[in-house]
This record gives C-alpha cells, structure tokens and sequence, in this order.
C-alpha cells in the first residue's frame, strides 16, 4: 500500500503593483500572513529592485561606442546595452540577440540580468546585494513573527544546453543554499561521494511555477513543509568559480 510521505505547499502571495522607490517595509508586507516556523520565503528580485531604486531612468542613459556596435550586432536598444555593459564584470559571448556577462556579483547570465519587464518606466538592474537584501528581510520577518524563516531572492534565467527560463537563487539567508550531502548513504546503503543539491536553486524554481513570467502578479511565495537544511548559506555559495568552469575554459 503507499504512504502519503510528505507534502510541500506553494503559496502564492498577491502583492500591489509597486512603481519603484515606494516607502515600503516589505517584512511587514509579508508578516501579515501567518508565517509559520520552517517557511521558506521567494522574494522575486524585480520586487526587490524596485523598491531599492535599482531602475535607471531611460532618458538619462548615453550608449557609448562599444555599446552601439554591441546593440547593433545583436539587435538591441543601445541604452540597454549600456546598462549591461555598467554592470557587467567580463562579457563572455555575444549571440544575435544576447549578451552573455559575468556581473559584479559573479553570476554568469545574460544581458547581466537587466530588464525591462514589469518596471513602469525605465531599465531595470539587479540588487546590487542580494545575499544582503535577503538577511535584511530574514531579520525583520522574524523579529516580527517569532518564527524562524529562510529568504530566497529569486531570478529567472536561461541555461546552456536548455530551452527555457527556470527560477534560480541569487540571494539566500536562513537556509543553506548548497547542500552537502557527501557521506551519506543511499537507499541501498552505498555512500555518497560527490552529491551536493542546489537547494535553493530548487526552492526558487518551485516557487517560479507560482509566481509566473507574465502578468500574474505573484512577487512573493511561501514554500512550506520542504525539507530543507537551515543554515548560514549564501546566494553567493552556488557560483562556480572561473577555474572551476570547464565550459568556459
């Protein structure tokens, strides 16, 4: 006979349409839901960055050289382009109508994660400190609610040999975001030698399942009663560093 084993909720939470730059205390947003002890809160990053004033003002942008022969080899508007090239650490390949970059935070994306989607008006950059936003958050939740939380700032993005955008991880506090798993044992007893998990990355394409690409309006989502190691981890712990990285190599 099967067992039922264990159940995961995904709770979608509907916030207002924010402009950018509203005097908001997104803890508190959130607190007004019943959190319980153990929920592991997905922060979209477009909410974040609106509300930390992370979107430029189009009219203010003026491409340089490299940027419009960039935008003309690939098709894009010049002052996106110089966005990506501002926040960009190292181009990495440039395709007919991307720009792949590593950003100063380290993650490799393209078009350094700027973007146009769901901002009134302007061009939208990433958290300039996710990992931070996400402690920040974490902190108030709790002191707020008594419970214990982990945060995930989550991103949409591309994956080489893949179709498709899935949810990963770009800020993490309260919860491991890789989990080490080497040394434990399988069903059959055998040990693990190499397995780490991309908890957080899984977390946070859980949560994309609900929060949508679109119009639907989901910013924030709860993810409750997963199996999840609690910890000191960081958005930062998933980069692969550069030696490590044989594709680019």
């Amino acid at each position: 006979m099967i067992k039922e084993k264990r159940k995961v909720e995904v709770i979608g939470l509907e916030l207002p349409i924010f402009k950018g730059n509203e005097n908001i205390d997104l803890a508190e947003l959130i607190a007004q839901y019943p959190i319980e002890d153990g929920d592991i809160i997905v922060i979209a990053e477009t909410l974040i960055s609106k509300l930390e004033g992370n979107v430029i003002d189009r009219d203010k942008i003026i491409p340089s050289k490299e940027a419009i022969e960039l935008a003309k080899k690939t098709g894009k508007d010049p002052k996106v382009v110089q966005v990506i090239l501002d926040e960009a650490k190292e181009v990495v390949k440039v395709g007919k109508n991307f720009i792949i970059t590593e950003t100063k935070h380290g993650f490799v994306c393209a078009n350094s994660g700027v973007d146009e989607s769901n901002v009134y008006n302007g061009i939208k950059t990433l958290p300039k400190n996710p990992d931070e936003s996400a402690e920040k958050i974490r902190r108030e939740i709790e002191k707020l609610t008594g419970k214990k939380v982990g945060v995930i700032i989550s991103d949409s993005v591309g994956r080489p040999f893949r179709k498709g955008a899935v949810g990963i991880a770009i800020g993490v506090s309260g919860i491991l975001a890789l989990w080490d798993r080497k040394g434990e044992r399988d069903l059959f007893g055998r040990e693990l030698k190499t397995t780490e998990v991309a908890i957080a990355d899984e977390l946070a394409s859980m949560a994309n399942v609900v929060m949508g690409e679109a119009d639907e309006g989901i910013p924030v989502v709860i993810i409750r009663g997963a199996n999840v190691p609690f910890g000191n981890g960081k958005g930062r712990d998933l980069i692969r560093p550069k030696e490590e990285d044989v594709f680019r190599n």
